[in-house]
Order: C-alpha cells, then sequence, then structure tokens
C-alpha cells in the first residue's frame, strides 16, 4: 500500500501542551502581549486590557472592568429566560441536529482515502459531510466504512466497528482521523488522548486578514444557555445566571463548569474568497492546544474572523454571534474583525459557490501506542 503523506519521523511535540509555558510567540489573550512570558489560563477570561505597564490593571480591576463589559447582558439573560425555555430550545436544536445528522453522506469501503495503516491502527482523510460515528442505527458514518474495508483482515481484531473510535472530528470538519485495529491500540490512543501526548494542527479559512501573523486565541468556553447545546465564551457573570436553572429541567451538563481553552493560530497567506478583491479571507494554521467541543469554531468567531463555511457560529448561525461576545467587547478584543456586513457578504458567496465549513485537520503526530514509533501524518485541505 501507497502511504501518502505519511512520514515516520522524531517528532518534536510543542512545548505549550500545558497550561503553563512559555510560547515564542506574542499572547493575544490572557493578561500578557509580551513575547516570550509565561501565559497561565485563568478560569475566567474575556479580551485582554491594555498589559502596558503603564496600563496593566490589577486581577481585582481586571474582573471589575469585565463585570461591566457583560453584566447587562448577562443579567437580562437571567431575568427573561426561564429553565423550561432553555430545555424548549435544547429539544428544539437536538431535533434539527439529528435532521443534520441524517444526511451523513454514504461511504463505500472502497471510496476510504488511506492514508497510514499498520497491524494495529489505521489513519483515513474524513471527507467533509460525514458523521464520524453513528447518531442512530441506519446513519451512515466513516467507522463503519472502514470497519467494512479492513473486515476480513487477519490485522482487524476488533468485534465491533465502534471499538475502533479513538477521536472524532465534526460532521462538517475534514480531514484526518485515526481508527484502532485492535484493542491495544485503543486503549494506547485513547491514553495518548487524554493526557494530550497528541499534536493536531487544521487548517482553516477565515473571514477578514488577519492582522497579526501569529499568536494565541485564549478564552474559556461553556455551555450557551441562549443558544443550547452550542458553546459560547465563558465569563464570570454568564457562569453566575447558571445557578438559575435546575438541572433536573435544563440538563447537567448545561451547568458544567468553565474550561480553559487556548488556541495557538498562524497566518498561512491572506486571500479573496472566489478571487473577488472585497471578500478578504485568510488562511490559518490552527492549533488546539486544549481540545474542547467547538473550540476552534468559537475561538474564530470570538476572535472576530469566524470560519468561512460554518453556518453554527459564523453570521446568521445557530449559535450566538462572536462566541457570545457582544460588539464593543469583541472591538476591544480584535480590532482587526471582520465587519458584520463582510461577514454577511462571505456567508452569501460561500452559499452561493455551495463551499462547505472550510476547516481540515491536515496534520497529526503521535506516538505509536503499540511500536513506539513516531509517526506524522499529513492531508491537503479540499479548499
Amino acid at each position: 500500500m501507497k502511504y501518502r503523506s505519511c512520514i515516520s519521523s522524531t517528532l518534536l511535540f510543542l512545548g505549550f501542551l500545558t497550561l503553563s509555558f512559555e510560547p515564542p510567540w506574542t499572547t493575544i489573550y490572557g493578561g500578557t502581549s509580551s513575547p516570550g512570558a509565561v501565559v497561565v489560563v485563568t478560569a475566567f477570561v474575556v479580551p485582554r486590557l491594555p498589559t502596558t505597564p503603564s496600563s496593566r490593571l490589577s486581577h481585582k480591576a481586571y474582573q471589575q472592568q469585565q463585570g461591566r463589559w457583560i453584566r447587562s447582558t448577562a443579567l437580562q439573560a437571567a431575568e427573561n429566560i426561564s429553565g423550561e425555555e432553555v430545555r424548549k430550545r435544547l429539544e428544539a436544536q437536538l431535533k434539527k441536529l439529528r435532521e443534520k445528522d441524517r444526511s451523513s453522506a454514504a461511504l463505500s469501503p472502497e471510496e476510504v482515502d488511506v492514508v497510514y495503516e499498520d497491524d494495529d491502527i489505521i489513519v483515513v482523510n474524513k471527507p467533509n459531510g460525514i458523521l464520524c460515528v453513528p447518531s442512530e442505527d441506519g446513519v451512515n458514518s466513516l467507522v463503519e466504512a472502514v470497519y467494512n474495508k479492513c473486515k476480513g483482515s487477519d490485522t482487524l481484531r476488533v468485534a465491533k466497528f465502534n471499538q475502533m473510535v479513538v477521536h472524532r472530528l465534526g460532521m462538517d470538519t475534514s480531514g484526518l482521523i485515526v481508527l484502532a485495529k485492535t484493542m491495544a491500540a485503543n486503549r494506547g490512543m485513547n491514553a495518548l488522548f487524554r493526557t494530550r501526548k497528541i499534536t493536531r494542527q487544521y487548517e482553516c479559512l477565515v473571514a477578514g486578514h488577519v492582522e497579526k501573523d501569529q499568536g494565541l486565541i485564549n478564552f474559556p468556553l461553556m455551555r450557551d444557555y441562549e443558544h443550547p447545546p452550542f458553546m459560547r465564551v465563558s465569563s464570570e457573570e454568564h457562569q453566575k445566571v447558571l445557578a438559575n436553572f435546575d438541572p433536573q429541567v435544563v440538563g447537567k451538563k448545561l451547568l458544567e463548569g468553565p474550561k480553559d481553552s487556548v488556541t495557538h493560530y498562524q497566518v498561512v497567506s491572506r486571500e479573496h474568497l472566489n478571487g473577488k478583491e472585497d471578500l478578504p479571507v485568510s488562511r490559518l494554521t490552527l492549533t488546539s492546544v486544549t481540545g474542547r467541543t467547538h473550540q476552534l469554531n468559537v475561538h474564530c468567531a470570538a476572535f472576530g474572523h469566524p470560519i468561512v463555511g460554518d453556518t453554527v457560529y459564523a453570521w446568521n448561525g445557530d449559535a450566538a454571534p462572536n462566541g457570545g461576545l457582544d460588539h464593543d467587547t469583541l472591538a476591544a478584543a480584535a480590532p482587526d474583525f471582520a465587519s458584520v456586513d463582510l461577514q454577511k457578504a462571505i456567508a452569501s458567496a460561500a452559499t452561493s459557490s455551495k463551499l462547505k465549513t472550510c476547516v481540515h485537520a491536515k496534520s497529526i503526530r503521535f506516538r505509536h501506542p503499540v511500536t513506539g514509533e513516531d509517526i506524522e501524518c499529513t492531508s491537503k485541505p479540499p479548499f
């Protein structure tokens, strides 16, 4: 078998796989703008305030300013939305998502794009528009297609297709995914993901031209009680609103605490969608340091540059716009943010040209869970 775009090499794992680290780039959120400074992810972070020596605020003052930014919207939401209303919104959205799941594309075993395979694991290139794992019986999924492709092989030693699953990509995300062919590989890969000893990079197109060549997006995430079950940027005030809800009504998952979330971005190129000068977009490489649910989509939206083709977190999506940040907060966080008019124009152009969500898992690096060999696989995005 020809292993396309797959490299076995000594890996230099990124040095920022912990929550306190010394990155070589400039942090744009999270409390410092000094190159090489130590970054510590705090419990509740909203867009940074100025951090020059003359304007750096104490933690208490920072929290007070943060509260002034979002208190009015948080309290208004608390007064105007009940637990029962949250439950109804959640049920309606889950019904919509189930209907979308049923549109998952069919993939025959012959169509599975194998990037790497050995006796224990298989790495495949997932197309956009197909679920990794079926959400219900009869729904098409990638893992079933891969299982059927491997079935009958001496190296497939799992009894059920769901035993191959060690991680997932969203239905609208294309790119590399690793599946286990043995239970030993399953346990080993799960341990690597759990301890964050796997490096994954994504390539995406976002609305507008991102000014800085690279940086960190540092926003904690929480479930959005106004747009369940989606995610939003967390804040202390929005966390306080959750105390008003009964877990028996809205569910325990909605009431989970905020998750520290950090994304590193690097500009690959600044382009124009469909070659049109009035539709500026940026091609980014994203590294999800923390790997939270919908992290890349929310972070790009809260960064003021939503992912092109994203029908959930971009303009007029099902989730809160701008990752839940209001316009003034967004402007303070990202002065180069894509305007509403630009986001609308790009969304319209993406729909007209039938452009799917432009985010692709382009590389994955890890130490083989059975052989100990260092593995790196890459894949080019379809956009």
